[in-house]
């Protein structure tokens, strides 16, 4: 019978298919000189992660699977969001604003303005975001502490979780009566997957949890 380690080990590696690259070794190297940095950042991607999930559910009340399922994330991203801010708190890391990333900018440009394809290249990213979330996680967690290792170990199946629910979704929107169909659902994704690829693949000048090739150290942190 599968072991939990089992299944969790080709849940990464279906999510780490599905990206169709790995994070740069560069930029691991990056995040291991910039700790504080990637505390703040996480912290932000959590909560910024939960604050999604409820305009998704604000913005299709009719929609009652992605209610379920954007009311289960929303409340463990903010989980997530207040065990992040306790470890900052432990280390003496202050959490302030940061400014944001070029990675959800980068693939938000590409959604169209027109449902029902306007909410199933949302729900595209949304899973997008997730996996290399959840990818990045299992790449840091060989070179840190014990703690730090043992958080980023208990978050990984929940994150590889919300990219299955967000493919899920995207999924079952494109195959709706008024979808374009399964065909053009994995074009999209390809689309989004070469344009995710770029993102973290070429040079980036703010080091971030989803930034590309760390090119020169970000800025300073502004309070909040």
């Amino acid at each position: 019978m599968p072991t939990a380690a089992n299944h969790l080990e080709q849940s990464l590696a279906e999510l780490t298919a599905f990206l169709g690259s790995s994070t740069p070794q560069a930029w691991v190297t990056e995040a291991l000189k910039q700790q504080d940095i990637l505390l703040i950042d996480h912290a932000h991607c959590e909560k910024k992660a939960a604050s999604t999930a409820m305009q998704l559910m604000f913005r299709y009340p009719e929609k009652s699977t992605l209610l379920t399922k954007m009311s289960r994330l929303a409340r463990e991203e903010l989980i997530h969001f207040d065990q992040v801010l306790r470890l900052m708190q432990e280390r003496g890391v202050t959490y302030g604003h940061l400014p944001a990333s070029r990675y959800a900018a980068g693939l938000h440009k590409m959604v169209r303005t027109h449902e029902p394809v306007k909410l199933m290249d949302t729900l595209i990213i949304g899973a997008f975001v997730e996996a290399r979330s959840c990818e990045r996680f299992a790449a840091l967690i060989p070179f840190l502490d014990t703690e730090l290792k043992a958080f980023y170990r208990s978050l990984l199946k929940s994150e590889a979780r919300h990219y299955q629910d967000y493919l899920n979704l995207a999924l079952a929107e494109a195959t709706g009566p008024k979808g374009p169909g399964e065909t053009a659902f994995w074009q999209r994704v390809e689309a989004f997957r070469g344009k995710e690829t770029e993102l973290i693949n070429t040079p980036d000048k703010q080091f971030r949890f989803h930034s590309g090739l760390p090119t020169v150290a970000s800025g300073a942190v502004d309070g909040e």
